[in-house]
């Protein structure tokens, strides 16, 4: 027979009360499933109570929520109850179990999540809620995304600022407190899904436009939430990809929906804010790999500098050492129209050149790359970068320029040492575990895949801005 701790407890009375107060407050039904959508308390919302809750979830409520929990019979609600106030939590259990309650009924399910590929489809039609607190959110966010920092979501006040007359989506990094706030939510009697996987798993969609169809084709492909860009190129039935992203089943997809076969597949350079997917690309398409010969890696690959050529289908791309970014960084110019640019020229902006700590030397090879070799080309050449910012608009759904374009750039009108003073000078936040995946796209550190997702989580912070 269980130790009751009237503490622990709340009547059905009380709990009433409490509700019709519209104190803060979070109902955990713990029923099955199936029970729980026949019918609840009206506010509650299903929840299992396994290894991942007591991980992942307990430690981000608010440990200033009053906590009820719900069973039928009342055995559950009151150990979970007992193990939640050993975290800190101020939890109760339902006295009675469900069984007990004469208030306000309902029935359905709560607590939905919603598809990163789903949302992408409709994100003009969603209220996107970002709970996580003012200093995450200023970092990085969704485009059009509110802010209200979890804990005040037991606030009626903050709650009234969210529209009713659109579909909810609750955000934060991993989906944990963007569940909680769906709970607090349900309460207020707003409906609302919770983004599955968070912004790391928005982070990992990659969608394909189609940017050049002819004479060769030219698929962009965009890692939506990071902003990163890699690229297809097909001539014939035969196709490169340039600085290839994960997930790599995205290129395996294409190549068998399109009809075209990957026998080639290029890095720019050693990427510090994203995992390259280019060795297993290369490995699961029997294709071979292109690596710059001046960027020192720890494995095998067919190494290429200045002026080397690859041949593709009816195509040749031509090699061109574009230092700055990184010393070994190439660009690869194909049928002298099309230049890939990697992280030294984007539709913005230039790269930055301090990431490898040596922001004087290679601010100069920078300067030199962009006037010498770049700019140079002639003034049609369109350009294709591998990033682009966070408030860059697209062209047609894609992200390239021109030459031409980019000779108005800001700071590419200015003589060589005022261009070295002021980029030097520039401070810039660095990207998150960029020393990390650096050794991962180098060769040196070993990755499980499993791990791309939280290393690559945030901007992608490869620009100088050009303000």
């Amino acid at each position: 027979m269980k130790q009751i701790s009237k503490n622990l407890i709340i009547s059905s009375t009380q709990l009433e009360e409490d509700i019709a107060e519209q104190k803060p407050l979070l109902l955990f039904d713990l029923r099955d499933s199936e029970k729980f959508v026949e019918s609840h308390v009206k506010g509650s919302v299903h929840a299992v109570c396994d290894t991942r809750a007591k991980e992942k979830i307990l430690p981000k409520i608010p440990k200033n929520t009053k906590i009820v929990l719900i069973s039928e019979p009342e055995d559950l609600s009151f150990e979970v109850a007992q193990m939640m106030n050993n975290f800190g939590l101020d939890a109760y259990y339902l006295e009675g179990g469900f069984s007990s309650w004469d208030g306000e009924i309902a029935n359905g399910k709560t607590g939905e999540s919603i598809s990163s590929e789903e949302l992408f489809s409709k994100l003009d039609k969603v209220f996107l809620l970002d709970v996580r607190n003012t200093e995450e959110f200023s970092d990085y966010k969704i485009p059009g995304s509110t802010n209200i920092p979890l804990e005040d979501l037991f606030d009626e006040n903050k709650v009234k600022q969210i529209p009713q007359d659109k579909e909810i989506v609750t955000i934060c990094p991993h989906g944990n407190r963007a569940m909680i706030a769906s709970f607090a939510l349900a309460r207020s009697g707003l409906y609302s899904k919770t983004l599955e996987g968070g912004l790391t798993k928005w982070n990992q969609l990659l969608m394909p436009v189609s940017v050049v169809d002819e004479p060769i084709k030219v698929i962009q492909i965009q890692k939506i939430g990071k902003g990163c860009l890699s690229h297809i190129i097909q001539s014939g039935n035969e196709a490169i990809v340039i600085d290839p992203l994960y997930p790599v089943e995205k290129y395996v997809d294409l190549a068998k929906e399109k009809g075209f076969e990957i026998t080639k597949v290029f890095d720019t350079h050693q990427h510090a804010d994203h995992v390259s997917s280019a060795r297993d690309l290369a490995k699961i398409t029997h294709s071979k790999l292109y690596l710059s010969k001046y960027e020192g890696y720890e494995f095998d690959a067919n190494f290429i500098g200045h002026n080397d050529t690859v041949s593709f289908g009816k195509s040749t791309l031509k090699v061109l050492h574009t230092p700055g970014h990184t010393p070994g960084s190439l660009s690869y110019l194909i049928d002298e129209k099309y230049v890939f640019t990697g992280d030294i020229l984007f539709v913005e902006s230039i790269g930055r050149p301090d990431l490898r700590d040596k922001a004087e030397e290679f601010t100069e090879e920078l300067y030199a790359t962009l006037h010498e070799k770049l700019l140079s080309l002639p003034h049609y050449t369109m350009v294709f970068p591998t990033h682009h910012g966070q408030n860059v608009e697209s062209s047609n759904g894609a992200f390239y320029s021109t030459i031409q374009q980019s000779k108005n750039l800001p700071w590419l009108d200015i003589p060589k040492k005022d261009f070295v003073e002021k980029v030097v000078s520039k401070t810039l936040p660095r990207p998150m575990n960029y020393k990390k995946i650096i050794g991962i796209n180098k060769g040196e550190i070993p990755m499980a895949l499993s791990e791309v997702p939280d290393l690559e989580i945030g901007p992608n912070r490869c620009a100088v801005d050009g303000s």
